[in-house]
């Protein structure tokens, strides 16, 4: 059975970093299309990044496309989100997830198969 697990989240002051990670468990990451998504209470999850199987094409949310940076580590079988230069609208519950069709890079949440519980991510003086 697939499953995601996000690490990294945390308390962040403004204009800070931090790096989200997302591991597979019992399955292989690199057959898989990643995606970061975020949520914040009484709103529609965001798609924020995706990033292909071979990790040779990502696509980026507006918000925050120059910020964030997405990667994978085949080998490690995990893939990463950077982000930097922080805002405090960037507050949420991020959430890696995935799917298995190698040509897309859509950050629509229903292409998505499997999703792990989630790392909380608050910026803030």
């Amino acid at each position: 059975q697939l499953q995601l697990v996000e690490s990294g989240g945390g308390l962040v002051q403004p204009g800070g970093s931090l790096r989200l990670s997302c591991v597979g468990s019992g399955f292989t990451l690199e057959h898989y299309t990643i995606g970061w998504f975020r949520q914040v209470p009484g709103k529609e999850r965001e798609g924020v990044s995706c990033i292909s199987m071979a990790g040779g094409r990502t696509n980026y949310a507006d918000s925050v496309r120059g910020r964030f940076t997405i990667s994978r580590d085949n080998v490690k079988n995990a893939v990463y989100l950077q982000m930097n230069s922080l805002k405090p609208e960037d507050t949420a519950v991020y959430y890696c997830a995935a799917h298995r069709n190698r040509w897309s890079i859509s950050l629509q949440s229903a292409d998505f198969d499997s999703w792990g519980q989630g790392t909380q991510v608050t910026v803030s003086s």
